[in-house]
């Protein structure tokens, strides 16, 4: 599809990496609240969830809208923190790992979720499989020094 081309092509440049953090998410909030939760923009892309966790060091309720790689049907989804190709792991990732427990809101459904930071042979199958869903994310790892932290979101 030649749209994706061109899309995929754009969310690798750096310029996409400056703008992009302060206006999809943003973007994405508002239409995830005007649609109750049955639509997120960046979605019409890649599919998405919205992560409600807990702040790492605040304890307070954060959300965030996420591209996701769903697996076994919605039973299980793959979130990427790769920070659009910028430096330093999103926030959204210290608050899975410090505080495990957290809901996903998946086609306008809230499902309360375990998420589990991936790591060795597990990680590196599914940043295979992440590669081939959504190239851009090799760009982004080879941008940044950090190992790009993978999470496993499994529905209680």
């Amino acid at each position: 599809m030649i749209g994706q081309r061109v899309v995929q092509k754009v969310s690798s440049t750096r310029g996409f990496a400056k703008v992009a953090p302060h206006v999809i998410p943003a973007l994405d909030r508002a239409v995830h609240r005007i649609t109750r939760g049955k639509v997120l923009l960046s979605a019409q892309m890649l599919p998405g969830v919205v992560l409600t966790s807990t702040g790492a060091r605040s304890g307070l309720v954060r959300r965030t809208p996420l591209a996701c790689m769903p697996e076994e049907a919605g039973h299980t989804w793959i979130l990427i923190g790769s920070n659009f190709g910028r430096d330093g792991h999103p926030a959204w990732t210290a608050n899975l790992i410090a505080h495990p427990e957290a809901e996903v809101s998946w086609k306008g459904v809230d499902i309360p979720v375990t998420a589990t930071l991936l790591t060795g042979e597990e990680r590196a199958a599914v940043w295979k499989r992440a590669l081939a869903f959504w190239p851009p994310y090799a760009t982004y790892q080879a941008r940044v020094e950090r190992e790009i932290r993978l999470f496993r979101i499994v529905r209680k």
